[in-house]
């Protein structure tokens, strides 16, 4: 599978522009890249803090008989992240909070939102996809927030980290043959916070 590339400037949520490309222009699949959200949101209707910088990426694409199912995708998802923030940050500690957060140091880092829409008879994965590469937003929670820079004092561009992304996701959909989930339920409890 390839991911065509949607960018934009400003949009209020990639998410939204992901929906709105699958119903409106009958796109199959893509990214969505965008410089600034301006109502990102997280889950269970939180705001998702989106700072000029950072990471803004929706992927989305059928859900086919053939593919994992949305569930799996929700362990499968954080995995393949952790991996791409992995080469972001010479390999520092990477722990997950399912379903959710993926966090660099104990320091949440990053955030995905996963969505489905059916159109047509036909579902299609929304995985929205936030990290902080050079800016970390103050929030309300228990625990605190960091960036790429400063974790490693670099500073991706943010067509690298996408591109890293991309081939991720179409790396994992070329060996989808040996596709096994139980490979990834381990490698999560390997990687959980809690």
């Amino acid at each position: 599978m390839k991911f065509e590339i949607f960018k934009f400037k400003s949009v209020t949520s990639t998410n939204d522009v992901a929906i709105n490309l699958i119903k409106e222009k009958q796109k199959i699949s893509g990214c969505v890249h965008a410089d600034k959200q301006t109502k990102g949101r997280g889950t269970h209707g939180k705001k998702w803090v989106s700072e000029k910088g950072n990471l803004f990426v929706s992927l989305f694409f059928p859900l086919n008989k053939n593919f994992p199912t949305f569930n799996e995708f929700t362990t499968i998802n954080p995995i393949i992240i952790s991996n791409v923030i992995k080469k972001l940050s010479n390999d520092k500690k990477i722990t997950l909070k399912f379903p959710n957060d993926v966090f660099l140091n104990k320091k949440k880092i990053c955030g995905l939102l996963q969505e489905l829409i059916t159109l047509k008879e036909r579902r299609f994965l929304i995985i929205g996809i936030g990290i902080n590469i050079i800016k970390d937003p103050k929030i309300k929670e228990k625990y605190q927030s960091t960036s790429i820079f400063m974790e490693t004092n670099r500073k991706p561009s943010v067509t690298k980290v996408v591109d890293l992304i991309i081939s991720s996701y179409e790396n994992f959909f070329i060996e989808l043959s040996s596709y096994k989930y139980e490979n990834y339920i381990k490698s999560a409890e390997n990687l959980s916070l809690i």
